[in-house]
């Protein structure tokens, strides 16, 4: 029979960010599997998983940059002559109605469409309600 005595406090163990990341990058190896590269490394599987979630997770969040459009206007003659009713009654040319046009990509398919003429103070409060949901 073996005993075998553990003196002092047990400790966790610490990994530093570049081996985790090394850890991670040889499991995303094509035929890697995850509990072999842990095993190899001393690493429980269950935390290389955590690791790698992480790592997904926070290539996400980085910010950037949103590409941007800038569609030129080209209005006919035709367009210039057709006429639309405002909300205050009066009238305005459909190439006036389209000077300023802003379109907002929200993601999952939400998109808002503003004019030059929007109140910032209504799409603050509209953006801040998309935004939570």
């Amino acid at each position: 029979m073996r005993v075998e005595v553990l003196g002092g406090l047990e400790r966790r163990r610490r990994w530093s960010q570049d081996d985790k990341a090394r850890i991670v990058e040889e499991t995303l190896v094509p035929g890697a599997k995850v509990t072999e590269v842990a095993r190899r490394n001393g690493v429980a599987a269950s935390l290389v998983f955590t690791w790698r979630r992480q790592a997904r997770t926070s290539e996400q969040v980085a910010p950037s940059f949103t590409p941007v459009q800038i569609a030129a206007v080209a209005a006919s003659a035709e367009e210039t002559a057709k006429l639309l009713p405002t909300v205050d009654g009066r009238v305005r040319s459909a190439a006036a109605a389209r000077t300023g046009l802003i379109e907002i990509d929200l993601g999952n398919r939400r998109c808002i469409r503003v004019d030059a003429h929007v109140d910032p103070e209504a799409l603050a409060r509209v953006l801040d309600v998309l935004g939570r949901r």
